[in-house]
């Protein structure tokens, strides 16, 4: 049976994909979407991409209005969430109270902001606002300095690099996208920016912004007209954590994606759940993850109500002319086997744990569906057949 009114708390991907995975699913109910920002719920993907050189918004949009009209959804942009009230089933949001049978948090992430002195004079990239004061800014600037060598420092730099930029990239570890892929595409990654003409100083943490650019630890100067912060994010936990539901650097679900408060789901780039296969607590900050999660949650509100979320997680990042494709969740720590193609597989225990491809879909496809196939990919029967990734 489905269950009355669902709030959705974040009207990014994620929450615009449970209103709509709910309407899908046969959902009768009310539906309220509240998102913190103005306008319609966007694809935040491009922002660091295409919409830099395009600026068109509308391209954006996940649905036009008349969707959400349509479909019943009560869309309520520009509104902040003050509490959640576990006990009496409701939210407030702008000093009104709303009634929920069941709460969905899609509440995301917001920029990760180091104690640098002067931090406040550098941009961000993570809303739609951010992309807009970001691209008004670089007509004219010549020199750009990004803090940070992870997804978004890296698309960005590029997009600057081909626009005419001077383009420095300070990254405070010993190499690019550390957390997210191994030393082999790290390596390939910076010849390829470094053959753009960016300028990468890594193990170079910032110290300080400055109106004339940035400083850095082994005490080099880097003259800026304009400085990116890119250093990451954090999840907004804030609400559950004052709620009293169970957190850890994220909002802690079971494989169902339920807190622990049975009227309460989370999801996307907020949501703490156990992987499959491995039940370690992870949080993944992906686009298919966020809308994978909805789905599930919304099957789950309908009617079955003990589905879970057992979907391979996978990630890309396009950077110039470069397509980085990443199926499965390595540690950084994972062993690492590079085949001749350049695709690399993360092996832990033996056990395959991921494979990184750059302009490959079919090996992706490939590792994709072998991931997902149940049993376990070992080292050693891959070996066997010069690790060649179609299902036998």
């Amino acid at each position: 049976m489905s269950v009355g009114h669902v709030v959705i708390v974040g009207a990014g991907q994620g929450g615009f994909q449970a209103a709509a995975s709910l309407r899908t699913e046969g959902h009768g109910g009310p539906i309220t979407l509240i998102g913190a920002e103005p306008g319609l719920p966007y694809q935040r993907p491009p922002l660091s991409k295409a919409y830099l050189k395009s600026g068109e918004e509308e391209a954006l949009q996940l649905r036009p209005a008349s969707f959400f009209e349509k479909n019943c959804i009560d869309l309520m942009p520009e509104t902040r969430i003050e509490g959640i009230d576990r006990t009496a089933a409701r939210i407030t949001a702008c000093g009104r109270n709303i009634a929920y049978d069941h709460l969905v948090l899609a509440t995301g992430t917001r920029n990760l902001r180091p104690p640098i002195p002067g931090l406040e004079r550098a941009l961000d990239l993570r809303t739609l606002a951010d992309a807009r004061k970001l691209r008004d800014a670089l007509p004219g600037k010549r020199r750009v300095a990004v803090i940070g060598g992870g997804f978004i420092g890296l698309e960005f730099a590029a997009v600057a690099r081909r626009l005419g930029h001077e383009v420095t990239v300070a990254e405070a570890a010993p190499r690019l996208m550390s957390r997210a892929v191994s030393p082999e595409i790290s390596t390939r990654f910076l010849a390829m920016h470094r053959g753009l003409g960016v300028d990468i100083r890594l193990g170079s943490a910032v110290t300080e912004v400055t109106d004339e650019g940035i400083a850095l630890t082994d005490g080099a100067f880097v003259d800026a007209d304009l400085v990116l912060l890119a250093a990451g994010v954090v999840p907004n936990i804030e609400l559950a954590t004052e709620a009293g539901l169970a957190t850890a650097n994220g909002v802690v679900t079971d494989a169902r994606l339920l807190t622990s408060d049975p009227a309460i789901s989370a999801l996307g780039d907020c949501a703490v759940f156990p992987l499959t296969g491995s039940g370690r607590l992870v949080r993944l900050e992906s686009v298919q993850a966020a809308t994978d999660h909805a789905r599930t949650i919304a099957k789950r509100l309908v009617g079955d109500r003990e589905v879970a979320y057992t979907a391979v997680p996978w990630f890309w990042s396009d950077q110039a002319d470069w397509k980085l494709q990443i199926a499965g969740l390595a540690d950084p720590s994972d062993e690492s086997v590079s085949r001749d193609d350049g695709a690399v597989l993360r092996f832990a225990d033996g056990v395959l744990t991921a494979v990184e491809t750059v302009n490959d879909a079919k090996a992706h496809m490939q590792a994709r569906k072998l991931l997902a196939g149940g049993a376990s990919a070992r080292r050693d029967s891959l070996a066997e057949r010069d690790y060649d990734l179609a299902m036998v």
